[in-house]
């Protein structure tokens, strides 16, 4: 698992009228250096044309890419990983069928992490930290406790996520968080580029916002 600060989720529909590979591309340029496709709406074609753009951006500049849920797209376009929510695909199943690839999950409580860490997951997803429009089907914020717990208990790399913006995102690292995603507050910036170098100094800062 490489090791990584700035993690970013596709979310189309956060900037209309601009190109998904354009946008992802410019938040590489910035400092992401993990990328995930994220689109529940896609038919397969769409989604497999998608996925693979992805794919050859990310080698282009040499870091993961990662998709979210399609475990056969995953290794239809040899991307570098899986990520699964709670009611995916189980992780061992998941392992079974991917191999050596990265796993992640999303977890929501402390019990989640270390059962998840147990199965031999690569990395975590801790959140949502805030309410966030993201997912329609999200589970209720987590809040900062859980990021301090899972930055006490977990011995796999975690990833603070959902609703964190440039003007909470202090408060989440110091709760314990070395590694950030957004969504929203990237994709959907007028300066995506500079909004992720923005986060990176922000984590350089170590969330004292100076």
């Amino acid at each position: 698992m490489p090791d990584f600060r700035l993690y970013a989720i596709t979310g189309e529909n956060f900037h209309p009228g601009r190109s998904l590979l354009e946008v992802m591309e410019e938040a590489i340029q910035g400092g992401a250096d993990i990328i995930q496709l994220r689109d529940k709406t896609s038919h397969k074609d769409e989604l497999l044309q998608k996925a693979k753009a992805l794919r050859a951006l990310t080698r282009k500049y040499g870091i993961p890419f990662i998709v979210n849920d399609h475990v056969e797209l995953a290794l239809e376009t040899d991307a570098d990983g899986i990520h699964l929510g709670q009611g995916d695909m189980p992780i061992l199943q998941a392992r079974q069928r991917v191999g050596n690839k990265i796993i992640g999950i999303s977890t929501h409580a402390v019990e989640e992490a270390l059962l998840a860490g147990q199965q031999g997951a690569d990395y975590i997803g801790a959140g949502p930290v805030y309410a966030t429009q993201t997912k329609a089907d999200v589970v209720a914020p987590v809040g900062l406790s859980y990021i301090r717990e899972v930055a006490e208990k977990s011995r796999v790399p975690f990833v603070a996520i959902g609703g964190i913006k440039l003007s909470n995102v202090d408060e989440v690292i110091r709760a314990g968080a070395t590694r950030i995603c957004a969504v929203s507050e990237i994709v959907g910036s007028e300066n995506v580029a500079g909004t992720c170098r923005a986060f990176l100094a922000k984590l350089d800062q170590g969330g004292r916002g100076v």
